[in-house]
């Protein structure tokens, strides 16, 4: 009984090692990682993606859940992450309090936990949801390297906070925002096409409309007037006063984004940006005449920022729970 009992604690110690081992870039990603652990992995996701999201509004908060977890520590599902008495929660900070579409990851993740228990990681299926989203919204699709590992910790609200880009950011701060991720100034202007879905709140838009923020880009005045209806010059805050990125086709994947630039009605600051005179408008004219191109580097510029991996040496695992990590 004592050898039994004493077999048992080293097998759960050498557990622990290998999982506290299991850090940052241990893996390399392959679309057939899972292909003999969990070889249904995309059929489950593609299929609670369908039946909870479709085409509504909860496709383009998976897709905004995806870009907020990469830009803070790499594709690590950190966004996930409930805040505890020893760890703060990204999704506690300002630029995260609209966030949504947990529920929808936590759903997928309970059916893979009950086809293929504690293999496939929370930040795999962000990865996979994403790429569903933008197609169930008429959008590309592209194979997603998978292999991906959760980290055991969020990170603070500072460092969140300085890493995701801001609604008034102008062209050199989004390239270098990008840039220090390893994603060029292609990258960005295609990635910042995911705009074309989605909805703004009134306070993040509120200085473009009314000329009152620092960072000034030409507006189109009936365009700004429209949006003035929606969105007081002060208050209303949370839902009050959202506004479609795209005016032409919010609920459709496509380059109208790009149109709404050329035609100086891009909602944000940050997005305006991109046709400002600066060095990506003569992308910003190729995506807007041709929706194929735009797609194409979209799905590249997704492959690349979704291999941006956690910090070297952050304690990583699969988590049980996306919300908490397992011990």
């Amino acid at each position: 009984m004592a050898s039994s009992r004493s077999s048992s604690w080293v097998a759960l110690a050498l557990l622990l090692f290998v999982a506290l081992m299991n850090t940052a870039n241990a893996d390399h990603l392959s679309a057939g990682y899972y292909a003999k652990t969990c070889p249904n992995v995309e059929r489950v996701v593609s299929s609670v993606m369908a039946n909870r999201v479709g085409g509504g509004r909860m496709a383009p908060a998976v897709l905004r859940l995806f870009f907020h977890d990469c830009f803070v520590n790499g594709c690590d599902a950190s966004v996930l992450l409930d805040a505890t008495p020893f760890s703060e929660s990204e999704k506690d900070t300002e630029p995260n309090a609209s966030l949504t579409g947990f529920t929808v990851i936590d759903e997928i993740k309970a059916a893979l936990e009950r086809d293929c228990p504690a293999t496939v990681s929370c930040a795999d299926v962000l990865a996979l949801a994403s790429r569903d989203a933008v197609a169930l919204l008429g959008g590309p699709t592209w194979n997603v390297p998978l292999g991906r590992k959760d980290s055991r910790f969020a990170a603070d609200k500072e460092f969140t906070t300085q890493h995701l880009p801001s609604p008034n950011d102008n062209l050199g701060e989004l390239i270098k925002m990008f840039g220090d991720l390893g994603l060029d100034a292609r990258d960005m202007t295609a990635l910042s096409g995911a705009h074309t879905v989605g909805m703004s709140n009134c306070e993040h838009y509120r200085g473009r409309v009314y000329g009152t923020s620092d960072t000034k880009y030409n507006i189109d005045p009936s365009f700004a007037e429209a949006r003035r209806q929606m969105c007081p010059p002060q208050g209303s805050y949370g839902d009050a006063g959202k506004a479609p990125f795209d005016v032409q086709t919010p609920r459709k994947f496509d380059n109208a984004y790009y149109r709404d630039l050329i035609a100086h009605q891009g909602l944000l600051n940050s997005d305006q940006a991109l046709y400002s005179g600066g060095g990506v408008d003569s992308l910003v004219m190729r995506y807007g005449a041709d929706g194929d191109a735009f797609g194409r580097d979209f799905a590249k510029a997704m492959v690349k920022m979704g291999n941006i991996p956690p910090p070297m040496g952050m304690p990583t695992e699969v988590r049980l729970h996306c919300s908490k990590a397992n011990y």
